[in-house]
């Protein structure tokens, strides 16, 4: 049954991560993992219809790769070191020693972003194996087709594999030099959560669960580093707001959330975090995006807000990071301050055509200025570049509102 099918890969999405971790971990081989975990979901996909969904499916799961990749193994019959990988499966061997860091997905995503591979390499395939994204989610996260980020995917597994890059536990002396990457792919997986690419789940709470699981087992690895605790933070305070941020099938912007359904002790600890960066005063770009999100949080309505603080955060981020997407962050904060058409010359000039967002917010401030037509336009490419059904639902509506309006001030309804 078709929905049968698509609760059996929502569970092994689910599980992904952890999976291909412990698999990597036990073989050393990022193929054979990943091929391993495929078959599982396929044997998943034949037996759970049928005789029903186990009591530990992440364990049967991870049982059945395991066979699996050992199956493989020794069918392919290669060098003695994966012989002796076959033949260590039973209980009583003795475990790995796990270093510094001791959960299994954050030693592999400490290992991907190993300097020998490029940075966008790194994230692309940690984000590939760590937080189960298919290679068009990732193309949409960085902007780039899909045939692009496939060949960067594959150009790293075979660069691991020439290169011989061990898969060990990083020493502690290796992890800060390794931060940067893993704190750009754990804000990548929170944001596919936040708002997925993907025409499933508007929202997919596992994986923005797991970013935030993660960089709290982070933040006891490194708690001086001011960066590893802004991640937490703004990540603790836009997952407060999950629950108000989808209602109906349609997505609900900020300054229409139902404040009251804000989870409260998220963001009392968000912003204790945030104080926590303010009294070390060695900003980073994730400390300024926490604050930003604190000062949302802080303010009773959309109306409350305190505007020049955003903006002047904003101002700050673009030192740290001055990519197109602050800009256009920046601008709609702007607009509250300046008004829509200031904040829309600044829109116009950013190179983010294939972005739906920068599409919405033109369509936005286009429709701020009362200039219908162009605003339709603007919502149909908005449409048109997200898959997210909750964001489309909105869209449309906005639209449709937008129609409405041009109905309604035409004299020949009057």
């Amino acid at each position: 049954m078709p929905t049968e099918a698509t609760a059996i890969e929502r569970v092994f999405r689910e599980e992904y991560g952890r999976l291909v971790a412990s698999l990597v971990r036990r073989f050393g081989d990022i193929d054979i993992a990943e091929e391993a975990a495929g078959e599982a979901l396929v044997a998943a996909l034949e037996r759970w219809p049928e005789h029903g969904v186990p009591p530990n499916p992440g364990g049967w799961l991870t049982i059945t790769a395991g066979n699996r990749a050992i199956d493989r193994i020794r069918r392919e019959k290669q060098r003695d070191a994966k012989h002796q990988a076959a033949l260590m499966v039973h209980d009583d061997s003795p475990p790995e020693p796990t270093g510094v860091v001791e959960d299994d997905r954050l030693r592999l995503l400490f290992t991907c972003c190993h300097p020998a591979l490029a940075s966008d390499a790194q994230i692309a395939l940690t984000l590939r194996l760590l937080g189960g994204l298919t290679v068009a989610e990732i193309a949409q996260a960085f902007l780039v087709p899909e045939t692009t980020m496939g060949q960067r995917i594959t150009r790293a597994k075979k660069k691991i594999a020439a290169a011989g890059v061990p898969f060990r536990v990083p020493e502690a002396g290796d992890l800060p030099g390794r931060l940067g990457g893993v704190l750009v792919v754990l804000f990548l997986v929170f944001n596919e959560g936040y708002l997925a690419t993907g025409d499933g789940a508007p929202v997919r709470a596992d994986l923005t669960g797991e970013a935030i699981r993660l960089a709290r087992i982070l933040r006891q690895l490194l708690p001086e580093e001011p960066e590893v605790t802004g991640l937490l933070a703004l990540l603790v305070l836009i997952e407060a707001r999950r629950e108000a941020r989808v209602r109906a099938g349609q997505l609900v912007p900020l300054p229409e959330q139902d404040r009251a359904r804000w989870d409260r002790a998220l963001i009392a600890e968000g912003h204790g975090l945030v104080r926590e960066c303010l009294a070390i005063n060695r900003p980073g770009r994730y400390q300024i995006l926490a604050a930003i999100n604190a000062v949302h949080t802080d303010s009773p309505s959309a109306h409350d807000t305190d505007w020049s603080q955003v903006v002047a955060l904003y101002n700050q981020l673009t030192r740290f990071d001055p990519s197109p997407i602050v800009a256009l962050n920046r601008a709609v904060a702007l607009a509250e301050m300046d008004g829509p058409e200031a904040a829309l010359a600044l829109v116009d000039r950013l190179p983010l055509t294939g972005y739906h967002a920068w599409h919405a917010a033109r369509a936005d401030l286009l429709r701020r200025l009362g200039r219908r037509g162009e605003a339709t336009d603007a919502y149909d490419a908005a449409i048109a570049a997200t898959e997210n059904s909750a964001e489309r639902a909105y869209l449309r509506r906005r639209r449709g509102e937008l129609a409405s309006a041009q109905s309604d001030s035409d004299p020949g309804n009057r």
